[in-house]
């Protein structure tokens, strides 16, 4: 019989691979909430489809399940901060305090100066373990201005900690 394989072991396992870093927002009500998100991809072109991975203890998750929606945004490599921000449990309910941002078709919070923005509407949702994953239909795109410095330079997490992309 196959020893148990630990949190720990598979912590360090996932660490190894290299991820794009997303916020995803929601909003139900009155209520808007968003928390960082390295497990996003695309799924299909056609429909436009992508998928994100939401942990069930998260009040994010609730609002995606409320709402049926949600968006997700490709952060910048100098957006730091802004993925600090919603990756802390702490004072969740006032990440958007002071942050500008708009509403997108579908009701969720969109954040300017981001690499891009996805507004989806929730199309199938399935239990795994811990976290649910969400496959949105994308019914709005956002490309952030080229022209913008770092623009088109993705913030990347590896081995636990923010990493940069050489060229």
């Amino acid at each position: 019989m196959a020893n148990p394989i630990s949190k720990d072991d598979l912590k360090d396992a996932y660490s190894r691979w290299a991820t794009g870093v997303t916020i995803v927002t929601a909003r139900a009500g009155d209520r808007i909430l968003g928390m960082t998100v390295s497990a996003f991809t695309e799924v299909s072109l056609d429909p436009p489809l992508v998928l994100v991975c939401a942990d069930k203890s998260s009040n994010t998750h609730e609002l995606i399940a409320e709402s049926q929606a949600f968006a997700v945004h490709i952060l910048r490599r100098d957006q730091e901060a802004l993925s600090n921000l919603f990756a802390s449990k702490k004072d969740e309910h006032r990440r958007f305090e002071g942050l500008d941002y708009q509403t997108g078709s579908t009701g969720a919070p969109l954040l300017p100066g981001v690499i891009a923005t996805l507004d989806c509407r929730v199309r199938d949702a399935h239990d795994a373990g811990d976290h649910i994953i969400y496959v949105g239909e994308v019914v709005g795109l956002e490309l952030g201005d080229s022209g913008d410095a770092g623009a088109g330079d993705p913030l990347v997490f590896y081995d636990r900690k923010y990493a940069s992309l050489t060229k």
